[in-house]
């Protein structure tokens, strides 16, 4: 999720890895002054699970950011990566990463954090292989060993792999303990909060699920920032964004992240007691398709890989980007034509070139002659699913766009059906929907994790869409450019896997979008979080 300088400079810093020694970031206020007081943050954003082996999603994500300890983590305001509960952390050996872990690191239940917890981490990810959990993001790791309390040797299956310690950072990254979670299988969210199995730079104090979660600073945090700004956070979560607006508006609440819609902020940056804060891009939104249960798909009753095909083409051929940018979301978003996002290292556009107008409009009539050429029958009947919810209010007026314009092709017709996130989250990997809305934040900053995730799928590691798609070639080629250490050699890599995307569109990428948060005149540290390393930091706000 980029448009930014920061992509490059993670890509450096994590081809590089040379992270010798520990730091941490001052988080004292502008005045001098230490934490204390408390604040409230409203989100939209759902919880799935409170166990990072069970979660792969942005609402559960900004909890673990909150309440867990990682290797490695991002200095706010960039990309770039430094030793968080490590003192050190670099190659030893071109598929051997080492990392020297700080002596003396504590759970807030008092138990020991050592290599044992690290290695159980990992460990457990691989064998749950939850299909809502980041364990994709985990397929270049062979083993982890623990010579000692203090070192853990992850042993790679590429060498010089350049996403790892990004990885670390990541999603599948939290380090969890193994005297609270279990070693096979998915843990409750009340064992959690009851065995107080964490170490970031807050614990939780009460847990209301998916209604409101209670932060208190970690007085025995030992990660890579500075102690939490502000004692007491309490998120709240809505189910309507606008409630969450009102509340913003009125001074309820301190904070609004995730997901106002356009309509909103424009308004909002209107009032004189807020301010609008918008960080760098990269959020992307796209449609994805059940290669077994679309139309043609592999598992229907008149099943035709070519005609699928002609579909999913087609349907590229038919949608409008700019207009939905536009009309929906005011221009916080733009179009993306591409399975990496604009503004990272590699980044291509073959989608423009190849479906529509050439020049990212539709064109009814390309689509008309791919669905005959391929000898498919119109109107052809989509089953398209959409989240009301977790990805903002706009969806709605999002999706009704999309059928809109397909609608209007002839071509097309458009069954809109939407499911809340917690029961939507599972049904899509069930193969309830033929295809579906998703929305993307990256784990790191590199085209890597817009495209392994979704598009390396093997028995052992499957990708997180599960939507079928599987391709020898794609996989190999995924692996291979994660070894590449010239920069223009694996730029023209990312082009190639971004080409065969293009034409096979087991995706179809429609958006991709901003970081906005509203706050009260009073918050600060809101713009400090906004960075390229898309993680909202709690322990920076204050007011």
């Amino acid at each position: 999720m980029k448009r930014r300088t920061g992509a490059k400079a993670v890509a450096i810093a994590a081809a590089g890895a040379l992270l010798l020694s520990a730091c941490s970031t001052s988080t004292t206020g502008e005045n001098g002054e230490e934490g204390g007081g408390s604040l409230t943050v409203g989100t939209t954003d759902k919880v799935v699970a409170l166990d990072p082996a069970a979660a792969y999603d942005n609402g559960s994500s900004l909890v673990e950011q909150q309440v867990y300890p990682y290797i490695l983590a991002y200095k706010p305001g960039t990309a770039e990566l430094n030793p968080s509960i490590a003192e050190s952390a670099d190659f030893s050996e071109p598929t051997k990463y080492e990392v020297k872990l700080k002596e003396g690191l504590k759970y807030a239940n008092g138990n020991d954090l050592t290599s044992s917890d690290v290695k159980f981490t990992f460990d457990r990810q691989l064998k749950i292989q939850d299909p809502n959990g980041p364990s994709s993001l985990l397929g270049g790791l062979e083993s982890v060993e623990t010579p000692d309390d203090q070192t853990v040797i992850f042993n790679l299956k590429r060498k010089n792999d350049q996403t790892w310690p990004g990885v670390l950072a990541s999603a599948a990254g939290p380090i969890v303990d193994e005297d609270v979670f279990s070693p096979d299988e998915v843990t409750d969210d009340q064992d959690i909060v009851d065995g107080k199995a964490f170490a970031g730079p807050y614990t939780i104090d009460g847990f209301k699920f998916n209604e409101l979660l209670t932060y208190k600073a970690n007085p025995d945090y030992q990660g890579y920032l500075e102690p939490a700004k502000t004692d007491t956070v309490q998120m709240k979560y809505y189910s309507d964004a606008n409630n969450m607006k009102l509340d913003v508006q009125e001074g309820t609440i301190d904070v609004a992240w995730r997901s106002l819609s356009a309509t909103d902020i424009e308004d909002l940056g209107g009032n004189d007691d807020l301010t609008v804060h918008k960080g760098p891009g990269g959020e992307i939104r796209y449609i994805v398709y059940n290669m077994d249960t679309m139309p043609f798909g592999a598992k229907t009753d008149d099943a035709d890989e070519k005609k699928a095909l002609a579909v999913r083409q087609a349907m590229a051929d038919s949608v409008d980007r700019q207009a939905i940018a536009s009309q929906v979301y005011k221009d916080t978003f733009t179009p993306l034509y591409s399975h990496v996002p604009d503004g990272l290292p590699g980044a291509d556009e073959p989608l423009k070139s190849a479906y529509g107008d050439g020049q990212g409009g539709a064109d009814v009539d390309k689509a008309k002659k791919a669905l005959e050429d391929a000898g498919v029958e119109t109107p052809v009947e989509l089953n398209l699913q959409y989240n009301p919810d977790h990805y903002g209010p706009s969806s709605g007026d999002e999706y009704a766009l999309v059928k809109d314009q397909l609608d209007k092709t002839g071509l097309f017709k458009v069954n809109l059906q939407s499911t809340e996130w917690v029961q939507y989250s599972k049904d899509r990997t069930d193969d309830v929907y033929p295809m579906y809305q998703l929305g993307w934040f990256p784990d790191y900053s590199d085209a890597d994790n817009y495209l392994v995730p979704f598009f390396y799928d093997t028995d052992e590691t499957p990708s997180f869409l599960a939507n079928h798609y599987r391709d020898e070639t794609m996989n190999k080629e995924l692996n291979a450019q994660s070894s590449i250490a010239d920069e223009g050699e694996r730029a023209e890599a990312l082009k190639k896997i971004q080409g065969q995307l293009s034409e096979e569109l087991p995706t179809l990428p429609l958006l991709q979008g901003n970081q906005i948060a509203v706050s009260g005149k009073d918050v600060k540290g809101v713009d400090d979080t906004l960075d390229p390393a898309f993680q909202f930091r709690l322990a920076l706000l204050s007011k």
